[in-house]
């Protein structure tokens, strides 16, 4: 009676164990996939339409981010993100306007891009991604006023078809590489799974750095 008490119980934990295990498994195995997806769109990631840098453009750690205005998880990276420009001069950011959640997502995206037009893209971004409350078309604007933007000009450049297929490359970029939720970074060549609100950027950055 003992001796099948523990065989049963044995049998019973590799039942547990093994779908574990195949798990973990398929998710390494899908995390490889999805960064050789990555290494082999870098030139479109880094140089596709509409590719906007901050911090260092010639640093030698590249963080890529796909957004969304309206994405709390966003707005609640932004300010690790920012430390880790300020402390690390050697990180290049790149960001890719992904707007999915809400309708005024879009229209935030293509003013950010517009703004570029006017030199106003990084001040304008940290605005908008510092704003706490419900973003609306017209506190769109009223943001974009307060960077020192020429808002009248703004809203005709939005219209450029250059603003909106930059927003389209971006999603066909963001499918081609199962990117779905907002935030995704990309620090190296690597896609981070780990959710952003437990992710130490200057760890990945260093990690990313000694590879």
């Amino acid at each position: 009676m003992v001796k099948e008490s523990f065989i049963a119980r044995a049998l019973a934990l590799l039942l547990v164990l093994f779908p574990v295990a195949t798990l973990a498994a398929d998710a390494q195995d899908t995390s490889l996939a999805r960064d050789r997806l990555v290494q082999a769109r870098m030139g479109t990631l880094l140089n596709g339409p509409a590719t906007l840098v901050l911090g260092n453009p010639d640093g030698d750690v590249t963080i890529i981010e796909f957004f969304d205005y309206t994405c709390p998880f966003c707005k609640a990276a932004e300010p690790r993100i920012q430390q880790l420009l300020s402390n690390d001069k050697n990180v290049k950011l790149v960001v890719k306007e992904f707007p999915i959640l809400e309708p005024v997502s879009l229209i935030a995206a293509k003013a950010a891009l517009a703004s570029a037009r006017q030199g106003k893209y990084a001040p304008f971004h940290r605005t908008m991604m510092d704003f706490r409350g419900q973003l609306t078309e017209e506190l769109v604007f009223s943001l974009a006023m307060e960077t020192g933007i020429d808002v009248e000009r703004l809203k005709n450049d939005m219209q450029a078809t250059e603003i909106a297929d930059a927003v389209i490359a971006n999603f066909n970029l963001a499918r081609a590489l199962r990117i779905f939720d907002t935030p995704t970074f990309i620090i190296g060549n690597h896609v981070v799974t780990e959710p952003s609100t437990t992710l130490d950027f200057a760890k990945a950055v260093a990690a990313a750095r000694g590879k």
